[in-house]
């Protein structure tokens, strides 16, 4: 019987995936053009000695990552169950909006546990749809402390870990997935690495981390008055910068999740050619990590 865990990679756009609502550039009209589809940031962790299940975001992509999922572990075809319980990393729409899936309208579930911070389990208790789903017993929160490890199943630790982030609704986590060889640390969303990074990456072997966008002058040519500041995400740029000064204490393996579409790096060129030469990738749906 196999045993340990596995990480399983599902998507890894920013929360409109591509092609993006609205977009008519060429990063999203060739998407089209091309059928190209790339779903938002999200990740599973299996057990693979029980076969538990953990979904680490439920984003309005869940349906096609749920059955991707399955399709990559094997699943036979008419046992394709959900999963044994959901983490969320906080309220932004490409992290817990999937979510209203789980009600009597789509999947039905029954009190399937979703582990979340005291004040992700606020939003959803006091917002309709989510506070039907949780009512009507389909969910059942589960809720953590940052800094404290949990057990989503049995013999899977996570630690969640605060990230600072635009948190209008609620407050913003990074997970820590102890395996019993090595670690991973999936931080899709965060506004700076200022006395984060160093801390985050600490006896870590794989690194999951915000990769919205390229450079600096990406953001500006988003338009719509849009700089760095209205759109706090550290650049992969900076943040390989940062990395790359860690010398060997940076993890072995470190790949970037919850591109922009307006990413160049996320369509290949020269941009792309940088990451490869930093000894960096973008993540890619179906990647397995054995932890």
């Amino acid at each position: 019987m196999a045993s340990g865990v596995e990480l399983l990679i599902l998507g890894v756009a920013q929360d409109g995936g591509v092609p993006h609502l609205g977009c008519v550039r060429p990063c999203c009209s060739d998407a089209r053009r091309t059928g190209r589809v790339e779903t938002p940031a999200c990740v599973a962790v299996r057990n693979l000695e029980s076969g538990g299940l953990l979904l680490v975001e439920a984003t309005p992509a869940i349906a096609a990552q749920v059955g991707l999922l399955h399709a990559l572990i094997g699943t036979p075809d008419g046992d394709a169950s959900l999963v044994d319980a959901i983490a969320i990393t906080h309220t932004h729409i490409g992290h817990y909006t999937g979510l209203m899936q789980l009600g009597r309208e789509c999947a039905a579930t029954d009190h399937l546990p979703v582990h979340m911070s005291h004040a992700v389990a606020d939003v959803l208790r006091s917002n309709a749809p989510w506070s039907s789903v949780v009512a009507d017993g389909h969910i059942e929160l589960c809720e953590f402390d940052p800094g404290v490890l949990f057990e989503p199943l049995p013999g899977l630790r996570i630690e969640p870990i605060t990230v600072p982030h635009r948190d209008e609704l609620s407050d913003t986590v990074a997970f820590k997935v102890h395996g019993p060889n090595r670690r991973a640390v999936f931080c899709p969303d965060i506004d700076r690495w200022d006395n984060v990074l160093e801390p985050l990456l600490r006896d870590v072997d794989v690194a999951l981390l915000d990769g919205t966008f390229f450079d600096e002058a990406e953001v500006h040519n988003l338009g719509s008055g849009r700089d760095q500041a209205s759109i706090p995400h550290p650049t992969m740029v900076d943040t390989m910068r940062r990395i790359e000064a860690l010398g060997d204490a940076r993890p072995d393996d470190v790949r970037f999740i919850h591109c922009n579409h307006s990413n160049p790096a996320f369509h290949g060129g020269e941009a792309a050619a940088a990451l490869t030469a930093g000894g960096f990738r973008i993540a890619k749906a179906g990647d397995r990590i054995k932890l």
